[in-house]
């Protein structure tokens, strides 16, 4: 039994939603209870206590759009002049450096951002993976990491024709095959889905060979109409729009994901709608690749289950909540806009989304629920109650006052000390590996 207590408790459950000094019960993998501090002690006197200390005690952040491998790309400038529009820098930095990564690679660049994750208090990531020259086994690598962090990971590997047939044979396997493992995972760490990089790097035959290799009812990961690029190409080849394509393969639905959908228009919005495809939303990436800003306020409001993630930026969810908010106000003129949709993308929807994949339900503090529990050392310097906790979290806390981290009643970070990881090594053997993997760039 653990107990996380002696803060105020915020626990997204709308039958119970704030205790001033609350604490949380943790039997296995699952919560078991939740109250006043002195009653769940008294209750539990022999159980492993975790002090909050006057802070937040909240369910963990969900990221539902990741790259893994994107960590050895961090102060690196490339070779040769950088990309000056979104295919140059697919080209000329990604499409490079995915290529560089061996399966050791893949590993401790996962094992780099998971500990990122539990340090910001994320405790569940839908990844997108990419190493053409290191396909199978990948997915098992980042597995073995998620292992030995214990940050829950939804995996994929995202198939393409640009690396030649071999390599899209490969990415159509490895997926299958970690899709049919992860479906025999007892303790709710892994799940996988069929990843697809993009329409415009998918011929209508990789298409028919993803769908007949797929296993029953397991969902697509994709990215749809991040640059203008992607609708110009599936009009010029195919006569229709991307979100039309995937729905004429049977690629959409409750269990796939359309990552970004920046371009789209209101007929593929409500394509999504009727399918039940979820969308996420990536306010940094786009503003780093100047893409655009999807329309995120407008999947919001008309019903489509639309997301936040951080496409390989960050794993510092609140930073992406602030960063979605001021992207959504800009973009709509509107300074009241934005709020309630981007606090409703991350504690919500994202919650959902992950609940497609995995056996227990998610997001929330309450019984039976997985027992992922976050402290925050954020004091308020003003009233917090359950009705403003979201506007102190936008504009008052960070990821990084995350002090202690909990994910599946696995202790994962207690008072800033990661547990059962020595960071220092990992971080030292990612030095040692990613200087190599510049140099193969």
């Amino acid at each position: 039994m653990l107990l996380v207590g002696n803060g105020t408790l915020i626990t997204r459950d709308e039958a119970n939603p704030y205790v001033k000094d609350g604490c949380v019960a943790i039997d296995g993998a699952v919560v078991a209870e939740t109250g006043g501090t002195d009653a769940i002690r008294a209750k539990f006197p022999g159980a492993r206590f975790i002090d909050a200390r006057g802070g937040l005690i909240m369910p963990g952040f969900i990221n539902a759009h990741m790259h893994y491998y994107s960590a050895f790309s961090r102060g690196f400038a490339g070779k040769g002049p950088a990309g000056t529009n979104f295919k140059e820098v697919l080209e000329r930095l990604w499409w490079r450096l995915d290529k560089a990564l061996t399966l050791d690679d893949v590993y401790l660049s996962a094992m780099v951002c998971m500990i990122d994750c539990i340090k910001n208090g994320t405790t569940t990531v839908l990844d997108h993976h990419a190493s053409p020259n290191a396909v199978r086994g990948s997915l098992f690598e980042i597995a073995r990491a998620a292992r030995e962090t214990g940050v829950r990971s939804c995996l994929c590997y995202e198939v393409s024709d640009r690396d030649g047939e071999a390599v899209m044979m490969d990415g159509i396997a490895e997926n299958a095959e970690f899709i049919r493992h992860a479906s025999g995972d007892e303790s709710d760490l892994l799940a996988g889905t069929f990843g697809l990089h993009a329409s415009m790097t998918l011929s209508d035959a990789t298409l028919e060979a993803c769908g007949e290799a797929a296993p029953v009812q397991c969902g697509y990961h994709v990215h749809v109409a991040e640059g203008t690029g992607d609708e110009d190409d599936s009009l010029k080849k195919h006569g229709k729009r991307v979100v039309e394509r995937f729905r004429d393969f049977g690629m959409l639905g409750r269990r796939s994901i359309a990552v970004h959908c920046v371009h789209i228009d209101e007929s593929e919005r409500e394509t999504l709608k009727e399918t039940g495809t979820a969308v996420v939303f990536n306010p940094e990436s786009n503003m780093g690749n100047a893409v655009g800003c999807a329309p995120a306020l407008e999947m919001y409001r008309t019903g489509i289950l639309t997301g936040l993630g951080t496409d390989g930026f960050v794993s510092d969810m609140p930073q992406s909540l602030k960063m979605a908010n001021a992207l959504l106000k800009h973009n709509a003129s509107r300074p009241d806009a934005a709020f309630a949709e981007v606090t409703g993308m991350l504690f919500r929807n994202n919650a959902l989304i992950a609940e497609r994949y995995f056996r227990l339900p998610v997001g929330r503090i309450a019984p039976g629920y997985s027992a992922d529990v976050i402290v925050c050392d954020y004091l308020p310097p003003t009233d917090l109650t359950d009705a403003n906790v979201d506007g102190h979290i936008l504009y008052g806390a960070s990821g990084r006052c995350v002090a202690s981290t909990v994910a599946r009643g696995r202790v994962l970070m207690e008072n800033r000390q990661l547990a059962d990881i020595d960071e220092a090594e990992v971080f030292a053997k990612a030095a040692r590996a990613s200087k190599k993997v510049w140099e193969r760039f």
